[in-house]
C-alpha cells in the first residue's frame, strides 16, 4: 500500500468519522471511518517494518567486492610449432 496510501486512508477515515453528519440508513459512516483509519493505521505499520527489514539485509555489492591480488608478470617459453 505505502505510506501515501496509508495516509490516505488516515485521512478520509478520519474525516468520515469526525467531519461528515449525514444519515445513510443502513451504513454508520462514522464506523465505516474508523474502519478506514485503522486499516490506514496497519497499513503504515506494515510498510514501516517492510522497509526496516530491507535496510537491514546486506547489500548485494558488499557481496562482490574484489579481493586483492597480487599481479606477477610472467614470462613463459612457448616452444614454437614446428609446422611453421
Amino acid at each position: 500500500m505505502g505510506i501515501g496510501g496509508s495516509i490516505f486512508l488516515i485521512a478520509v477515515g478520519a474525516i468520515i468519522a469526525f467531519a461528515v453528519d449525514v444519515s445513510v440508513g443502513w451504513l454508520d459512516l462514522e464506523v465505516v471511518g474508523w474502519v478506514l483509519m485503522v486499516a490506514g493505521v496497519v497499513g503504515l505499520i506494515l510498510t514501516m517494518t517492510i522497509w526496516n527489514r530491507r535496510r537491514t539485509v546486506t547489500s548485494v555489492s558488499d557481496a562482490r567486492t574484489p579481493v586483492a591480488t597480487t599481479r606477477t608478470d610472467t614470462t613463459y617459453d612457448v616452444p614454437e610449432d614446428p609446422r611453421y
